[in-house]
């Protein structure tokens, strides 16, 4: 697996959008294995990933892991190989957006973000960003893939925030690839 960037900020948008779509993931979706079970893990809310009790601590496992994660139905989520589907347990969002960047303004801005899992998403029709309410608090959201999202971190949710307040649209938000995303609890 090739080594993903540890900050945007040395990046283009162009860059990332080119590493962005260079990144080939399993095809999850197409298979259906018959050999079912429990993987024993869970990804905390903090973005930490478990298995038996016990911290995961190489980034390496997690992205790997993180490759073949897919949502059900149901709404639950497994690891799913050819040969089995091992169920998960998520307690917030499967992923934790880390780091924003931004080029442009207005109409003209793309905003591109890097997860946890060192996958990088360019927020657009594909990947839109949310924002609910959780607890009375905001709980902002890009969508990643296949049904899941990645909780926007403290650090990047300020960055948008204040681009936001800059840029002075109403009702409050920030555009990407041509698309206007309202900062405001849906």
């Amino acid at each position: 697996m090739s080594e993903l960037p540890h900050d945007l900020s040395r990046l283009s948008l162009a860059e990332i959008a080119q590493m962005a779509q260079e990144r080939r993931l399993p095809p999850v979706d197409q298979w259906a294995p018959e050999k079912t079970g429990h993987s024993d893990m869970r990804i905390a809310a903090d973005g930490t990933w478990f298995h038996e009790g016990s911290a995961i601590t190489r980034e390496n496992m997690v992205r790997l892991f993180s490759t073949i994660l897919r949502r059900e139905a149901n709404g639950s989520h497994a690891l799913v190989t050819p040969a089995e589907k091992l169920t998960i347990d998520v307690e917030d969002t499967p992923f934790i957006a880390v780091e924003v960047k931004s080029e442009g303004q207005g109409v003209g801005r793309n905003l591109a973000f890097r997860l946890n899992t060192g996958d990088l998403i360019i927020a657009g029709a594909a990947h839109p960003l949310t924002c609910a309410e959780r607890d009375g608090a905001p709980h902002p959201l890009i969508a990643v893939r296949g049904g899941m999202d990645a909780r926007i971190a403290r650090a990047p949710y300020y960055a948008l925030a204040e681009w936001a307040i800059e840029e002075g649209a109403s009702p409050l938000g920030l555009w990407s690839q041509n698309q206007f995303f309202p900062m405001e609890a849906a």
